[in-house]
C-alpha cells in the first residue's frame, strides 16, 4: 500500500505525496498532460522538442543543471504521445532547489533565437540518428500512419517529419508553451523522505502565484472501425526481414486494458511465453518475438513484431503467428498459464514500488488519469482477470480486418 496525501492549489496545479523514510533522497515528478497527439499536424514533434528545450534555461534561471548539480542532484525527462514528464532526484534536505528550477520553468522559458536554433539542431539530429540512420528506425515512420488514418497517433513523438521542426519559428514554439505548460494542466508528485505539509507548503510558495492557463478542451478526431486488413511492404539495407503487426484496441483507462496486458504477456513475457516457445525455439522461424500494448490514453494498438530467421520466407513466419493469436481465441489459456504471467505482474508492480522515484511517476500518471489513490488498486484488477475473458479478448483482437501489417524485408539499397 502507497500512502498518499494530496492537495490543489488555487491556479489549478494537483500536488500528490508519498512519504518513504527508508531513503535520504527525494523525488520530484512534473507530468504535464501534453504530449504528440496535441500536435498540429504541421507541426509536429513540439513536445518532444520541449523536452529539450525545457534544459536550456528559464526566464530567471540561465542554467538548470549548473544549480541542481551543487546540490547533488539529477534529473531527466521522457516524451509520450500523451504525456511530457519531467523529474528530479536530489537530497531530501535539498527538496527546495527542485521547486525553484521547476516553478521558473513553468512560468516561462528563456525564449530566444539562440535557445531555439541549439535545441532545434540536437532533435534534428535525434531525428536522423533513430529514425534514418539506424536499422529499422524509420518503423514508427511506416506503421503509425498504417494503423491510424485520422488520429494523432499516425505520427510518433519525434515528429512526422524533419521540416516541422526545422520551420518551425518562435512565435510558434512559446504558443505551443503558453497553451499547454499550466499549473491547470499538470501534476506534481513528490516522493521520498519529505513531510507531506512541508511539500504542500513549498508548492504553495514557489507555485502558487504562477497563472492558470487557458488550456483548450481536447478534441482530436477520432479513427472510425477498421473493417479490411492494411498491408505495407518496404525493403531496407537491414540484416534480416522483420514483420509488424498492429491490432487496434482500447483506452488505457478502459477495464480491458488488463486482460489486454496479461494476453500480451501470455503470448510473450519470457522464455516459458508461447511465441518464445513455439516460433523461436521449437520451429525456428524467429530469432526474436515480441507481443506489447501501447497503454495509450486514447484508443492504442497491441502489437506484435519479430524478426525472421535467415531463409525463412515471409508468409511461413506469418502464417505462423496467425496461428497462435488464433489458436487462444479458440481454446482459451489454461488457468495455470494464466497464474503464472499474473505471478509475473504482480511480482514486478512489488519491486517497481521499491524505487521512490517510479513511486513518484505512477503517482503523477494515475492521478492525471483520474486518482493516485487507483495505483493501490492495480494489483486487484490484474487479479481480478479470467481466462476466459482472455479469450474473448483474442478473438476480438486478432481478427484479419482489424490487422496492420508491415513487412519490413531486408536485401535494399537503403
Amino acid at each position: 500500500m502507497i500512502e498518499i496525501y494530496k492537495h490543489q492549489l488555487a491556479n489549478g496545479l494537483r500536488v500528490v505525496v508519498h512519504p518513504d523514510l527508508t531513503t535520504p533522497l527525494a523525488a520530484v515528478n512534473l507530468l504535464y498532460d501534453v504530449g504528440a497527439r496535441d500536435e498540429d499536424p504541421s507541426r509536429t514533434g513540439f513536445a518532444h522538442l520541449f523536452e529539450h528545450l525545457m534544459f536550456g534555461g528559464s526566464v530567471n534561471v540561465p542554467s538548470y543543471d549548473d544549480p541542481l548539480q551543487r546540490v547533488g542532484g539529477d534529473n531527466n525527462a521522457w516524451t509520450s504521445n500523451d504525456f511530457t514528464n519531467y523529474y528530479v532526484t536530489l537530497p531530501a534536505g535539498n527538496l527546495e532547489t527542485a521547486f525553484w528550477l521547476e516553478s521558473d520553468r513553468m512560468l516561462e522559458l528563456n525564449f530566444t533565437p539562440h535557445a531555439l536554433e541549439v535545441q532545434r539542431k540536437v532533435v534534428i539530429e535525434e531525428f536522423k540518428q533513430r529514425y534514418l540512420n539506424q536499422p529499422y528506425g524509420d518503423m514508427p515512420l511506416l506503421s503509425r500512419p498504417l494503423a491510424y488514418q485520422v488520429h494523432p497517433y499516425r505520427w510518433p513523438t519525434i515528429g512526422q517529419d524533419l521540416s516541422h521542426i526545422k520551420e518551425a519559428t518562435l512565435e510558434e514554439v512559446k504558443r505551443f508553451f503558453f497553451t499547454h505548460y499550466a499549473p491547470n494542466n499538470a501534476v506534481l508528485a513528490v516522493a521520498g523522505n519529505v513531510v507531506p505539509d512541508e511539500v504542500f507548503r513549498l508548492a504553495e510558495k514557489w507555485f502558487g502565484d504562477l497563472p492558470r492557463r487557458e488550456v483548450p478542451k481536447r478534441a482530436l478526431p477520432q479513427e472510425v472501425a477498421q473493417t479490411e486488413a492494411r498491408e505495407l511492404t518496404v525493403r531496407r539495407k537491414v540484416p534480416a526481414d522483420l514483420i509488424h503487426i498492429d491490432f487496434h484496441i482500447g483506452k488505457r483507462t478502459d477495464p480491458d486494458f488488463y486482460v489486454n496486458d496479461l494476453l500480451s504477456d501470455v503470448l510473450s513475457n519470457g522464455p516459458s511465453s508461447r511465441l518464445f516457445q513455439t516460433l523461436v525455439k521449437d520451429e525456428n522461424l524467429f530469432s526474436d518475438i515480441n507481443a506489447f500494448i501501447s497503454g495509450d490514453m486514447d484508443p492504442g494498438l497491441f502489437t506484435v513484431t519479430g524478426r525472421l530467421m535467415p531463409g525463412v520466407p515471409m508468409d511461413q513466419a506469418e502464417t505462423a503467428i496467425w496461428e497462435q493469436l488464433q489458436r487462444i481465441g479458440n481454446e482459451g489459456v489454461a488457468e495455470r498459464e494464466l497464474q503464472k504471467v499474473k505471478n509475473k505482474i504482480e511480482s514486478n508492480l512489488v519491486f517497481s514500488e521499491i524505487s521512490f522515484l517510479n513511486k513518484a511517476m505512477n503517482m503523477a500518471q494515475y492521478e492525471l488519469m483520474g486518482d493516485a489513490n487507483e495505483i493501490n488498486k492495480e494489483i486487484d484488477y490484474y487479479r481480478a482477470v479470467s481466462t476466459g475473458e482472455l479469450q474473448e479478448a483474442a478473438r476480438q483482437i486478432f481478427s484479419r480486418t482489424n490487422s496492420c501489417t508491415l513487412h519490413y524485408l531486408s536485401g535494399g539499397e537503403q
